[in-house]
């Protein structure tokens, strides 16, 4: 069973990084459809498997070389039954797509793993709705009950705990807190903000830190931003808060667009890997305890390698 499940390495502040945009690098660079951006989908397919091991194999052997600590990130954000419906699987169909993805997981992590380049597993889990809209609010219940499936799956393989994603309502994510407490997982959660560091309820990220925080019976582990340039939130590290400890992780885009220009934008835009890397720098040697690094939309290896380097940059000159 998971190795880390209760004592996971990366609450210290040493160095994670993580991959990079899994769709985005599937669908612009290799070519791959990808109905309803569900990467989990290339299982079924001849070749997915191999196609997702490779993509995951060069960032594990990024952090291998050098020596940073990895997290295994499930290809798994759109494996919940709405989505799921959408491309033709049923839940016995998700489940086994879930625990597929953490057994490739194990895979890697068995080839990659050592003292000094601890592996670690995640199941990562996607909103129910939009990751950029909020469509339909559900209730803390309903959200409890609706990711309780796919938790309860997770909690069943070898993942050391679970990664919820682009959270965009405060309402979800108490509710994932909650199902992830009673399936006994450890739940790292991840907001994403608008150009003005706010969800895209409106809520400063501040509160609904604060919020989830105030009504877990089991807290999170951490939290995470993701899906948002740097310039969209790196002003909420300015004034030294004490809430901002909270947030260990940076998943990144790769453009400063908005999320409603990245919606209609018909090209991909990757930024400027070697600035990203920069600005990560910035918010590493601001707040030592962003340990854990990484891509969203957009990023590839590129940008994940120059996040990799800028921040071993900072702990070097520390």
């Amino acid at each position: 069973m998971a190795r880390y499940r209760n004592a996971l390495p990366q609450l210290t502040d040493r160095l994670f990084t993580t991959d990079g945009g899994l769709e985005t690098t599937l669908i612009f660079h290799d070519g791959i459809e990808l109905p309803a951006f569900a990467a989990f989908d290339l299982f079924s397919r001849p070749g997915g498997r191999e196609r997702l091991r490779a993509y995951y194999d060069s960032y594990a052997a990024l952090a291998h070389a050098r020596r940073l600590g990895f997290i295994l990130e499930s290809p798994t954000w759109r494996a919940n039954c709405d989505w799921g419906a959408q491309i033709g699987y049923d839940a016995d169909a998700l489940a086994a797509s879930n625990r597929a993805a953490i057994d490739l997981m194990r895979e890697l992590r068995d080839r990659y793993d050592s003292p000094e380049t601890p592996m670690v597993i995640s199941g990562d889990i996607g909103p129910r709705g939009d990751g950029y809209q909020i469509e339909r609010k559900m209730s803390v219940a309903e959200a409890a009950d609706y990711h309780g499936e796919q938790i309860r799956t997770f909690a069943a393989t070898e993942a050391d705990f679970v990664s919820a994603m682009t959270i965009n309502y405060v309402e979800e994510a108490i509710g994932l807190v909650r199902a992830a407490a009673d399936a006994q997982m450890p739940i790292v959660l991840s907001f994403t903000v608008e150009t003005d560091g706010r969800l895209p309820s409106g809520q400063e990220l501040r509160d609904a830190i604060q919020t989830v925080d105030g009504t877990a019976v089991v807290a999170p582990v951490y939290y995470m931003i993701n899906c948002a340039h740097p310039t969209h939130f790196e002003h909420l590290f300015g004034a030294g808060e004490g809430w901002t400890r909270r947030i260990k992780g940076l998943r990144a885009n790769a453009s400063r667009r908005s999320h409603a220009e990245l919606d209609n934008a018909p090209n991909l835009d990757d930024g400027d890997p070697a600035e990203l890397g920069r600005q990560f720098a910035a918010l590493r040697r601001a707040c030592p305890g962003l340990n854990v690094v990484g891509g969203c939309c957009g990023t590839d290896f590129r940008h994940v390698q120059a996040i990799c380097f800028a921040c071993q940059s900072v702990d070097l000159a520390a």
